[in-house]
């Protein structure tokens, strides 16, 4: 029996699993390895603390992701179908590791992330968008 996620450790183990096929990924992938050259020694932290505080409420992260990704838009333009791809492959992760009332929170939470970023890059392509 696979366990619920409980802590930062788990977030961790999740993170870099979906990275680990998101990088190779034939749809996503190259957003991550040649639209914007991520440091990952800086990045993963970032998404370590942007998880923490989005399942358990930590308040580790502070950036703005919506902002972050209207910018990756600008240089290569995010479709529907890069976000599907994002969630299929973020729920396979999570189903691959983790089983629960906290996992199936972390499913809840994808699904409304990709409907509010695409919402906010549709958005930001209209005139007098504010941030």
């Amino acid at each position: 029996m696979k366990k619920d996620l409980e802590n930062r450790n788990d977030i961790v183990q999740l993170i870099d699993a979906f990275y680990q096929k998101a990088t190779k990924d034939e749809i996503i992938g190259r957003f991550f390895t040649e639209v914007i050259q991520l440091s990952w020694e800086k990045h993963l932290p970032i998404m370590y603390n942007f998880w923490e505080s989005v399942l358990f409420g930590t308040g580790s992260y502070r950036g703005n992701p919506i902002l972050r990704h209207i910018e990756l838009h600008q240089k290569s333009a995010l479709q529907t179908i890069h976000f599907e791809q994002w969630q299929q492959l973020f729920f396979a992760t999570l189903n691959e590791h983790f089983e629960g009332t906290k996992t199936e929170e972390a499913k809840q939470k994808v699904v409304m992330m990709a409907k509010l970023m695409q919402y906010k890059i549709e958005q930001s392509e209209g005139k007098g968008f504010v941030q």
